[in-house]
């Protein structure tokens, strides 16, 4: 935790209402997003009670399964989800636009993609889980399941695995959005809760303090409250084990569980709109789309995603991962004030008023040629970590940069060497309120890894080209 996350969650306590640590929205918001709220049964892995999904908040699709422990019925649950999610997740691969990167070839990349919104992150491993327990299923032989059944698996592997790209929103965790811009006088465990999360933001810690409570709400799935499995689900489910049709009660039972949490989550997805989205977020939305044009191009030809990456592919997806969020970090900063106002603390970044300037400096350089080398003095109260030479940016003009040239006390004067013009077209420098940071938001190159052939043998060296075997599709529970 930040430091001035731990002052905004002070200042909730002190006010009695969550405090915004964000001026814009750091996330991606679909027009047209599609909510799915999964309920699974207690002390059983991935045992799907039901679900309520759909992109219309005012008519979701509510599906059940009166037996979670009975294959078959756990099955056409999964069948019945693919009918409505399927389409969605295939839908946007239609319409591409080409795209001519500064470094690589063209590519084609979608126009827009799918974004799936869940309630908290049990709600987004519950669907990883059932990708990865229905992606291998098969369509014919024994036990053949819906054709639309491994397709899903296929897809929710995909979104689940996006997911951990920081930044992306393929996945969106309504909990974990809310939590980037608002802090509340809670512990980061209590905000794991949509309803008291929502409560802290809206009305107060006694909002907060109610929506805890199973009576009056309950929880946000996929886990469902002891009291209603004992008192409610669970006579129904013996029931209907006994020949009962009791399937509509138990419908009717389920949507008492789900739908308050469907009205959390898109009370969520309000309260985001309302924010601005900020400056980087269109350019990460771009990376969504572009993985997800890659993903639907290659969906026919390829194979379910395999249970375990090899050496090399692990290394280079962590490595992927480590500089994607080295860059969201930096990318979110030069977007939000409140958010560089931690780098400032740090000493990695200052702000001020600019005292002075020399736009037509010339410099020569080694060569004896002219070089355009502008100095802009900015004054200061910030706890400045500097150096001479230290090179900075200009936080409100990422293409402006250059070096700290001296420090005197509250007056750091830099030399511009970036971003600055030509001898005889120079650029304006900054005037009035401005800040330089340290952070960068330069292309990171990515490490060099081995080929696949290459995998040194202290990590088991090269590994078999996998193909999907007939272990792949054994379950665990049969």
């Amino acid at each position: 935790m930040s430091v001035l996350t731990a002052l905004a969650r002070i200042e909730a306590v002190r006010q009695g209402r969550a405090q915004r640590v964000a001026t814009v929205r750091h996330v991606h918001l679909a027009e047209r997003p599609m909510v799915v709220i999964p309920l699974g049964l207690a002390g059983e892995a991935n045992a799907p009670l039901g679900a309520l999904v759909g992109a219309d908040r005012e008519h979701p699709a509510l599906l059940t399964v009166p037996q979670p422990r009975n294959r078959d019925l756990r099955f056409a649950f999964a069948a019945e989800l693919a009918g409505l999610l399927v389409p969605y997740l295939e839908g946007f691969s239609g319409a591409t636009e080409t795209v001519e990167p500064k470094r690589g070839e063209p590519y084609e990349r979608s126009l827009d993609a799918p974004q799936l919104i869940v309630p908290n992150r049990p709600g987004a491993a519950f669907l990883k889980l059932l990708g990865r327990s229905t992606r291998f299923r098969r369509t014919d032989g024994p036990y053949p399941v819906d054709p639309g059944v491994p397709s899903l698996g296929r897809w929710l592997t995909f979104l689940a695995d996006r997911s951990e790209h920081p930044g992306s929103c393929l996945l969106l965790t309504a909990t974990e959005a809310l939590s980037l811009h608002w802090a509340t006088g809670q512990s980061s465990l209590e905000d794991a809760n949509l309803g008291a999360l929502l409560g802290w933001i809206t009305d107060g810690p006694q909002a907060a303090l109610r929506a805890e409570d199973p009576a009056h709400l309950p929880p946000a799935g996929p886990a469902t409250d002891p009291g209603f499995d004992n008192a409610v689900l669970e006579p129904l489910i013996r029931a209907h084990d006994e020949g009962t049709p009791v399937e509509e009660k138990i419908a009717d039972a389920l949507l008492t569980q789900l739908e308050p949490t469907w009205r959390l989550v898109w009370q969520a997805v309000d309260l985001l709109r309302e924010l601005p989205a900020g400056a980087s977020v269109a350019s990460r939305w771009e990376g969504d789309r572009a993985s997800y044009t890659g993903f639907a191009a290659s969906f026919a030809e390829s194979h379910p995603q395999p249970r375990r990456d090899s050496a090399v592919a692990a290394a280079a997806r962590l490595d992927k991962l480590e500089r994607a969020q080295a860059g969201y970090e930096v990318a979110r900063a030069f977007d939000d004030p409140l958010l560089m106002a931690e780098h400032r603390l740090k000493g990695q970044a200052f702000t001020g008023e600019v005292v002075g300037a020399e736009p037509g400096r010339i410099v020569l350089s080694d060569k004896n040629r002219k070089l355009l080398r502008p100095l802009v003095t900015v004054s200061t109260t910030d706890p400045v970590r500097l150096a001479a030479g230290d090179e900075v940016t200009c936080v409100e003009r990422p293409e402006l940069g250059g070096t700290v040239h001296t420090l005197d006390g509250a007056l750091i004067t830099v030399e511009i060497s970036k971003g600055m013009g030509t001898l005889t077209k120079p650029a304006p420098l900054p005037e009035g309120r401005v800040a330089f940071t340290t952070l960068k938001r330069d292309f990171q190159q990515p490490a060099t890894f081995p080929e696949r052939e290459e995998t040194p043998w202290t990590h088991g060296g090269p590994p078999p080209e996998y193909v999907p075997a007939e272990e792949d599709a054994v379950e665990e529970w049969a």
